[in-house]
């Protein structure tokens, strides 16, 4: 495959575009539009669903993971051969709740390591794993065990909910149906759809649901008593001492969280997947100790 074509797919599939990815290029949409042409002829297959926006089909995303393989072996080698290794990117996805406890010392060492870019994408963690089977990113928290097609897996931890509420809205409470939500909203589906099968019913209404797509401003809201809400142990705890939150019940919800990454042999990346599992099983539960509510 040509290199020129196959990055071209990538801006696309970045951009969301030909014309997005036309001015990042800074060539014509019609130039993009004969570089993909020609990447589907070489390749026999369509790779691009034309679309607002563009998304990739079954065969562009094994193009483009492979694309993404190959540019993070050549920018590494480059990186290396200018002594400029802060230049390779590192994307990976993951989970808001994760970026905002246990991922943060992942940032720092990064950073103090000065050996990559890191780019990070929000999405819900039952989410994460489309982005690296389309070859999005290069890792990804998840919550699936199973490897995508040439990416291992690793179990990083449980993350543990607690139902909680500000004690004034706690007040009384008899059951779930007399409480007002906050929703995570539509990019974090996983809790919304346990906090519906697990806690309410199904007739309960829309009107009686916020939606706060932050994880920091969720807790803050669910402080603040606008409704009851599935917060992480590790933000809930500090506000469980303090009597600022109260407990709804005894019964945690844990979800297994997984690390998946490439195949792959880079340096890079091998630091980064440490950094991460370092930082997930130095706070996350496990699935035999760290039972009991907090």
């Amino acid at each position: 495959m040509n290199p020129l074509h196959t990055e071209t797919l990538l801006v696309i599939i970045d951009e969301g575009s030909f014309e997005g990815a036309a001015a990042v290029l800074r060539i014509t949409p019609s130039a993009v539009s004969q570089r993909i042409k020609a990447l589907e002829v070489s390749t026999g297959r369509i790779l691009l669903r034309r679309g607002a926006p563009v998304t990739v089909t079954e065969a562009g995303e094994i193009v483009a993971q492979a694309a993404r393989r190959m540019a993070l072996v050549q920018a590494e080698a480059d990186a290396r051969l200018t002594e400029r290794l802060s230049r390779v990117p590192l994307t990976v996805a993951i989970n808001s709740d994760s970026l905002a406890t246990w991922f943060r010392p992942v940032v720092q060492r990064t950073a103090e390591r000065g050996e990559a870019a890191l780019r990070i994408r929000i999405e819900d963690e039952a989410r994460t794993l489309a982005m690296l089977r389309r070859g999005d990113v290069l890792g990804a928290v998840t919550r699936e065990q199973t490897p995508v097609s040439g990416c291992e897996s690793t179990y990083l931890g449980t993350m543990r909910y607690f139902a909680v509420a500000a004690p004034s809205l706690a007040e009384g409470f008899e059951d779930w149906d007399t409480l007002p939500i906050v929703g995570f909203g539509p990019n974090d589906a996983t809790l919304d759809d346990a906090m519906r099968e697990r806690f309410i019913d199904s007739h309960v209404l829309r009107a009686r649901v916020s939606q706060i797509p932050s994880s920091e401003s969720y807790v803050e809201a669910v402080r603040y008593g606008l409704g009851w809400g599935l917060v992480a142990r590790l933000q809930a705890q500090p506000l469980l001492e303090t009597g600022e939150l109260v407990l709804l019940d005894d019964f945690p919800l844990d979800i297994d969280l997984y690390w998946q990454r490439w195949r792959l042999e880079s340096e890079v990346l091998a630091d980064l997947t440490a950094d991460v599992l370092d930082a997930g099983r130095a706070v996350l539960a496990t699935r035999r100790a760290d039972k009991d509510a907090p």
